[in-house]
């Protein structure tokens, strides 16, 4: 974790109790989606309450590429440029196919006009390069991660 990230979390981890900061045993700190727009985007939506979801290719997880999201971790979500903006937990961590999305998940992915339609069109794109990066064929019934988070610190 990068330092500026480290202090970020130690002063929420401060402001606990003993048993509060115990319960917490794993952390990261990281921006989400693949670009500095999408990056800063996000963790203003982020920051304030509109995004409390997001997914991600199950392969990356299958694979070792990436460790799997457990319910508990902290993260410290970034912009682009690794400025902390705010510390999230997860709530929850499932998996789903692609076409299996609701649209209640896509709402609360807290993106574009967060229909179901603009999140296919929107992740089909992002999960296009990353399939092609895997060298596999992206489909319909590829599994993702769905995580869901509540901001914890700002």
């Amino acid at each position: 974790m990068e330092e500026q990230s480290q202090i970020y979390l130690n002063q929420y981890l401060s402001s606990l109790s003993e048993t509060e900061c115990k319960k917490y045993q794993s952390f990261s700190s990281d921006y989400f989606c693949a670009d500095e727009h999408n990056a800063n985007l996000c963790a203003e939506l982020i920051r304030i309450g509109q995004k409390t979801a997001t997914c991600s290719l199950n392969v990356w997880y299958e694979s070792g590429e990436e460790p799997m999201p457990t319910v508990g971790h902290l993260q410290v979500v970034v912009d682009w440029n690794g400025r902390p903006i705010c510390i999230i937990e997860i709530d929850s961590v499932e998996t789903c196919k692609y076409n299996e999305v609701t649209a209640e998940f896509a709402h609360a992915e807290g993106e574009g006009d967060r229909s179901l339609k603009w999140w296919r069109e929107a992740h089909w794109r992002f999960f296009v390069a990353e399939c092609s990066e895997l060298n596999i064929q992206p489909n319909e019934e590829m599994v993702l991660v769905l995580e869901r988070f509540h901001v914890v610190y700002q």
